[in-house]
């Protein structure tokens, strides 16, 4: 399995990486710039759609838009090009932003934020009716999520922690418990990042400072390793037809392609990697 260049960007953090399953369309966020791009695999072409405030993650909503996570806290519909704030802002996250984040089956978000100089970051649970819950604290980098294809599971990614964790979760009520350690990650493989859980329950962890993709049967074996050409590898996605292309995201991060690979920035595909499973559309309103 060797990864293909899609897009020779140059993000300084390309990060959220999500197939869009109507357009058939890629979508994913520069963080630090605050660019958001689409790449259409028909034409090879790739488009800057967003230029403005830091998005750390985003969803796609059932209505066409998108469900754009911000700084402190902010929550915002991007639709038409038009910028619509629907969470000024949480009192804890003033000096923080959103992370990675989730949309579950039932339209809520899943919702991570990043630590602080002076606080660690936390999860939260964004519901439709635009409720906030907080789900965990204490946390050092909010990362990877992924639902198993039962709907009974969500694994969550601590990367300073190095940890992969496991939680039971009911569909019906957005709860989540029994927090377990499911993998703990080395140090010479890199930095947990971002995560996707295939059709099959198998996990995949991208690897900041790894250079590297795993793949982990549901028991936590690792049965695969895929090199790619950037040191930071922070984020993974199942897309393009039957969702079988595994779309990896890269940083670049103000360094070099001679210190963080040629290919940093980039984004690329792995053909024919696994089975995915489609991603939920949000329903915040």
């Amino acid at each position: 399995m060797r990864p293909k260049l899609m897009s020779a960007q140059e993000n300084q953090i390309g990060e959220n990486p999500l197939w869009h399953p109507t357009e058939k369309c890629l979508y994913w966020t520069d963080i630090p710039t605050g660019r958001l791009f689409r790449y259409d695999p028909v034409t090879a072409k790739t488009e800057q759609i967003y230029s403005g405030e830091i998005v750390g993650g985003f969803t796609f909503q059932v209505d066409g838009g998108l469900l754009l996570f911000m700084e402190k806290g902010r929550v915002a519909k991007w639709k038409d090009g038009k910028l619509e704030t629907l969470i000024e802002e949480i009192a804890a996250e003033k000096e923080s932003r959103f992370n990675d984040v989730i949309a579950d089956p039932q339209g809520r978000v899943f919702c991570g934020t990043m630590p602080t100089a002076k606080d660690l970051g936390r999860l939260y649970r964004l519901d439709p009716d635009l409720s906030l819950h907080l789900l965990l604290e204490g946390i050092n980098i909010s990362n990877g999520l992924g639902f198993t294809f039962d709907q009974k599971t969500l694994y969550y990614t601590e990367s300073v922690a190095r940890k992969i964790y496991k939680f039971d979760y009911d569909a019906e009520t957005g709860t989540i418990n029994n927090q377990r350690t499911w993998k703990e990650i080395p140090p010479d493989e890199g930095v947990p990042d971002g995560l996707a859980v295939d059709a099959e329950g198998c996990v995949w962890s991208a690897r900041w400072d790894g250079g590297a993709i795993y793949k982990y049967a549901p028991t936590g074996e690792n049965v695969l390793k895929i090199e790619i050409p950037a040191q930071k590898v922070t984020s993974i996605t199942f897309g393009c037809e039957n969702l079988k292309n595994l779309y990896v995201t890269t940083a670049l991060d103000g360094g070099t392609k001679e210190t963080e690979g040629e290919g940093a920035g980039a984004l690329f595909c792995v053909p024919n990697a696994g089975q995915g499973q489609s991603e939920c559309f949000s329903r915040i309103k």
